[in-house]
């Protein structure tokens, strides 16, 4: 996976799934489609859909994902180009689709008060390394260790999902 630089998209705490993709677009199936409805209703965000860039990275604080089950919220970002979703904490059940869709979550302690102090801000470069589990913003200087992605949940993302990843052991 490497190292990874994009633009921050910053949001706080306790973003729930209806703020990340809102219920009233669920009838949508085809992930593709799905990126041009994510955050349309998270306020001072709304033109997210019509901004983000593949490459770009969702930063945020603590229970990242909270709310409703729905793999929409883990396949909008997936489909709109963010390699990972860096986060204090996230909610298990935003983890667990995001994991087994082979999309990465990064875990950031301190990530929360680097948000509400300003020393990571919505539009700042980041440089992004999932195997060290380093964040660098290159314009404030700020460098923050997470936790690395796993050896399994990195085979589960090369593997592309973890129906792949199973497909591929039973082969074996």
């Amino acid at each position: 996976m490497s190292k990874k630089t994009g633009r921050a998209w910053v949001f706080g705490d306790d973003v729930d799934t209806d703020l990340i993709y809102h219920n009233k677009y669920l009838a949508e199936t085809n992930p593709s489609q799905m990126p041009q409805y994510a955050f349309e209703y998270y306020p001072g965000i709304e033109n997210y859909a019509k901004e983000v860039k593949p490459g770009d990275f969702v930063v945020a604080g603590k229970n990242f994902g909270c709310g409703s089950s729905r793999e929409h919220a883990v396949y909008c970002l997936q489909y709109a180009g963010v390699p990972c979703v860096l986060a204090e904490t996230c909610s298990r059940i935003y983890y667990r689709n995001a994991i087994n869709n082979g999309y990465p979550v990064l875990f950031v302690k301190g990530l929360s008060d680097a948000i509400k102090s300003g020393a990571v801000r919505n539009g700042d470069t980041l440089e992004v390394d999932l195997d060290a589990g380093s964040i660098r913003d290159l314009d404030t200087g700020m460098e923050i260790h997470g936790d690395a992605v796993s050896d399994l949940e990195h085979e589960i993302m090369e593997a592309g999902g973890l129906f792949a990843y199973m497909k591929a052991q039973a082969s074996k």
